[in-house]
């Protein structure tokens, strides 16, 4: 298992556990992320693709296992995601660039797991 697969794996089994403890915020959050995320004026793959770039202008480990895994799901190719980092570096400036590289890493991996 590569190490954002592992990553991916390690955060759903945690977020099952703020599930039990807070079923009533979690219900809200997945229902927010399922709207947030479906198609309507931009694609799911877009939307995800936004996701990305916050995730990695956050800095978020997770945000960017969950969003690079989704992103091979929709058939996103690497060319969409280098440029949407691209974007993300222009907004975010070095700690961007280098978390981008994370992005890559992940996106990678789990498009390898999908081949």
């Amino acid at each position: 298992m590569t190490q954002y697969q592992e990553s991916a794996r390690k955060i759903a089994s945690r977020l099952k556990g703020l599930q039990e403890c807070l079923p009533d915020v979690m219900k809200g959050f997945h229902g927010l992320h399922a709207a947030a995320l479906t198609d309507g004026a931009l694609s799911a793959k877009t939307k995800e693709l936004i996701a990305l770039a916050l995730g990695v202008a956050a800095r978020c480990e997770g945000c960017v296992a969950f969003h690079a895994q989704a992103l091979v799901k929709l058939g996103a190719t690497r060319a969409e995601v280098e440029e949407t980092l691209g974007v993300a570096i222009l907004m975010g400036g070095g700690p961007s660039a280098m978390w981008a590289t994370e992005a890559l890493t992940a996106f990678d991996e789990f498009h390898g797991q999908a081949s």
